[in-house]
């Protein structure tokens, strides 16, 4: 007994979501998305558990130069590119491919030094009008790109799908249009798949596809189950109960008393709230594994407890072990229930969690 929560993490479902994803890719290469610390799981371990990837996707420099520290001779995209001209070096003594998707980053690039040319990528704002360049404006900062002595060629030309998490596929095929007005007559190679376009529009292919969420045993479909992808969970979030109540009906539990026995029952408190990570939003019913057994969530989350309604007849008892999500438990479900997505769940497991690679 611990009395402590903790995340789990399969090697082996890491190794067996890549693969999902690579047949899933046909001849395209892959680029493991592991930014924001391997989407809560480690960034390192997520980039040894995936070494078989042909590059990794980042948001940060410093998770760049963390992986680069570590011995990877990756590629490894930098997807928010540079805004300084110290990125501008770093980035050419770690050799990273960087993107470019605002005109602000074009003068960094003209003066970067021209004896190690950088690998760059053009982002193409195909109508997620978040980063990018808009089709009208890719020629004009094709050229400018072209012209720099430290910017290697062909570039290569990605973009962002905003909605493939919708199978319907209406607006995908309208960004796919976008995009290729944009690259048309440009040389390079093309990246456009994230895991929803991965699996579920081929034709979103292209030369490199950059799964992100489906190597984490997570669907990327709206009401979707991994299972139903071949996924298999890389992180189960567990814990143990410390405490039993036996309670009375009318008893009120947690703060605010905003739950009610409506009739007597076992109170189940575990060792897990929002400081390791759970979502306080959570409403009562959200659904929780004691010993394998689907129990609700009961009243407020806590800041490191949380409790369940074990029943009248439970013989459960302290120190026996409790799945959040992950194995048993789909972390989509349990981010249904506290209305949000499974990436946010993954993505806020807190520090104190200490992870446990098997």
């Amino acid at each position: 007994m611990t009395g402590a929560a903790h995340a789990r993490i399969e090697l082996a479902a890491w190794r067996h979501n890549l693969a999902v994803a690579r047949r899933a890719a046909g001849g395209a290469r892959v680029m493991a998305a592991i930014k924001a610390d391997g989407y809560g799981h480690g960034l390192v371990q997520a980039a040894r558990a995936m070494s078989g990837a042909d590059g990794f996707a980042v948001a940060r420099m410093e998770e760049a130069v963390a992986l680069r520290n570590e011995g990877f001779a990756h590629r490894i995209v930098l997807l928010e590119g540079v805004f300084s001209s110290e990125h501008v070096r770093a980035a050419q003594s770690r050799r990273l491919d960087l993107v470019v998707h605002d005109p602000a980053q074009l003068p960094l690039l003209s003066a970067a030094d021209p004896a190690r040319p950088l690998t760059v990528w053009l982002k193409i704002d195909s109508g997620m009008h978040r980063l990018g360049f808009t089709p009208d404006e890719v020629p004009g900062a094709a050229d400018a790109l072209a012209g720099m002595p430290a910017v290697a060629r062909p570039l290569g030309l990605l973009t962002h799908l905003a909605n493939a998490d919708a199978r319907d596929g209406e607006v995908t095929a309208l960004q796919l249009a976008a995009f290729a007005r944009g690259s048309d007559g440009l040389d390079g190679v093309r990246s456009i798949a994230n895991s929803a376009g991965l699996l579920g529009f081929p034709e979103t292919r292209a030369d490199w596809v950059r799964p992100g969420i489906m190597l984490y045993g997570v669907s990327p479909f709206v009401g979707g189950r991994a299972a139903e992808e071949d996924l298999r969970p890389v992180m189960t979030f567990g814990s143990e109960l410390i405490a039993i109540k036996p309670l009375r009906r009318g008893d009120a539990v947690g703060y605010g008393g905003t739950w009610q026995l409506e009739r007597d029952s076992r109170i189940g408190v575990v060792a897990a709230g929002y400081g390791d990570g759970y979502p306080r939003h959570a409403p009562t019913g959200t659904p929780v594994l004691v010993n394998g057994r689907r129990v609700p969530l009961v009243g407020r989350v806590s800041m490191d407890m949380l409790s369940v309604d074990l029943g009248p007849e439970a013989t459960d008892e302290v120190g026996d072990p409790v799945v959040l999500w992950g194995d048993g438990l789909a972390v989509e479900e349990v981010a249904e229930s506290a209305g949000t997505i499974a990436y946010e769940l993954l993505c806020c497991v807190t520090r104190r969690v200490p992870r446990v690679y098997i």
